[in-house]
């Protein structure tokens, strides 16, 4: 397999497995964290969760990455990337034992969520960090195999810390054991990013760089140029437009499932099996998304990246219908499962598309944009989960809105696409181009998909 075949050349490199262990440390933390959320919000004895508090923990857990994305390189372009990496490990430890103090005092008021948007908003911070420092650490023509392989590694990572920590609670049946976890391994990365050199994952500053408030004013009129330039980009914008639809039909799908583990399978006495079962769900997703990055190459060759992205929005309406809207719980897993490939399949498509239908001097911009569309879309999706489905997550209404969505996304972006690959703005040779291959990402979005 070619991607065991890419980490193990990587591995060869000390300084790529320091990096790289940082990495896979720091994102097994924030699976056990964000285990640790969903279960003291979701699935505590106290409380009886609606969609408002889903609502509400999506939103601490996806703005700090909307809003904090396109600024966090000003910072990261002026300070040593290194102590980034190390003091922003070291600050979410101590920002989670707040925490864990604010859950053994029973309070999941707005003090909670402050303290997990502080948290999560580091976050943004940290993983910035490690994409930055990347080219640091590996050759100029490694860095295309160094960023399929990152990502896709350090997302197996954070499942393999929601399994942890999923078992942990499970096991001891308390979210301070969960908590506790997550500051042990979050400590240990901060003391693994100390193996690297201060200096070694730049910023190899000149001195004439601009100060932080000219370069955050820069950013922003960036922003509307990545805009701009995608007027002049009609495949771009499309992959744009329907990574946005996909992402909230997607999200209010999610929050049902939430709901119908937590208030319909299972009654208010039986929160260890709901919270089990839902790992079980949310690890057929995962496993989806893995899945995604193996036929996605052959579906592009075979169909062009416009029509594979269209064919699986069509296939995830189907999806949706049956098995999902069967209502049970197997055929949950395993519409979990193939809508995952769905969902990452178009994702997939959409980096490749941004990835070479944008002039490289807009690519970072646009994909900005991109972050900020991504995760915004979720959160809208969760904000409306939150007025229309009911408390047990069962609604046929909902499910018809979300078959609607995928098809109707489907149908306009099928169409749209192709009539501007008529007018000449379409993609050579309409699959994923050489030197870029199915799970390639220009930042860290793979660990929210």
């Amino acid at each position: 397999m070619r991607f065991i075949r890419d980490l193990g050349t990587l591995l060869r490199r000390r300084d790529f497995r320091r990096l790289f262990a940082v990495r896979l440390t720091s994102q097994c933390g924030d699976g056990v964290f964000q285990v640790a959320l969903a279960s003291y919000v979701l699935f505590s004895p106290e409380r009886a969760p609606d969609a408002a508090a889903i609502a509400g923990l999506f939103a601490v857990a996806l703005l700090p990455y909307s809003i904090l994305g396109p600024f966090t390189g000003v910072l990261l372009d002026r300070w040593s990337r290194r102590q980034i990496l190390f003091g922003a490990n070291l600050t979410r430890a101590v920002l989670v034992i707040g925490v864990g103090a604010i859950v053994a005092a029973g309070n999941a008021g707005v003090l909670f969520y402050l303290a997990v948007l502080l948290t999560l908003g580091v976050n943004r911070f940290l993983l910035s960090g490690l994409s930055a420092g990347l080219p640091h650490v590996v050759e100029r023509d490694e860095l295309v195999m160094a960023n399929a392989v990152t990502p896709t590694s350090g997302t197996a990572a954070f499942l393999v810390g929601g399994g942890i920590g999923a078992g942990v609670k499970l096991l001891v049946d308390s979210d301070l054991s969960v908590l506790g976890l997550t500051v042990v391994i979050y400590v240990a990365a901060a003391l693994l990013a100390l193996r690297l050199r201060r200096d070694q994952l730049g910023p190899d500053l000149r001195g004439d760089e601009p100060g932080i408030l000219a370069a955050v004013r820069t950013i922003a009129t960036g922003l509307v140029d990545g805009g701009r330039h995608l007027r002049e980009r009609k495949q771009p914008a499309l992959g744009l437009a329907a990574i946005g639809s996909l992402r909230f039909f997607f999200g209010l799908m999610t929050v049902a499932m939430i709901l119908l583990y937590r208030n319909y399978f299972y009654g208010p006495g039986q929160l260890d099996q709901a919270f089990g079962a839902l790992a079980i769900a949310t690890g057929a997703v995962g496993a989806g998304l893995f899945v995604a990055a193996l036929i996605t190459p052959w579906g592009t060759r075979v169909l062009s990246l416009r029509r594979w992205i269209t064919v699986l929005f069509f296939v995830a309406a189907v999806v949706t219908i049956v098995p999902i809207g069967l209502y049970t719980k197997p055929a949950l897993v395993i519409g979990g499962f193939l809508t995952g490939i769905c969902a990452q399949g178009i994702k997939i498509s959409v980096d490749t598309l941004v990835q070479t239908g944008v002039d490289d001097v807009y690519r970072g911009r646009v994909f900005a944009l991109y972050d900020m569309i991504f995760n915004v879309g979720q959160v809208s999706a969760a904000a409306l989960g939150a007025t229309i489905l009911p408390d047990n997550g069962k609604s046929y209404p909902v499910l018809a809105l979300i078959v609607l969505g995928f098809a109707g996304s489907g149908l306009v972006y099928g169409r749209l696409s192709s009539r501007a690959a008529q007018r000449g703005d379409g993609l050579n040779g309409g699959g994923l181009p050489g030197g870029v291959r199915a799970g390639d990402q220009a930042d860290d979005r793979t660990q929210q998909g």
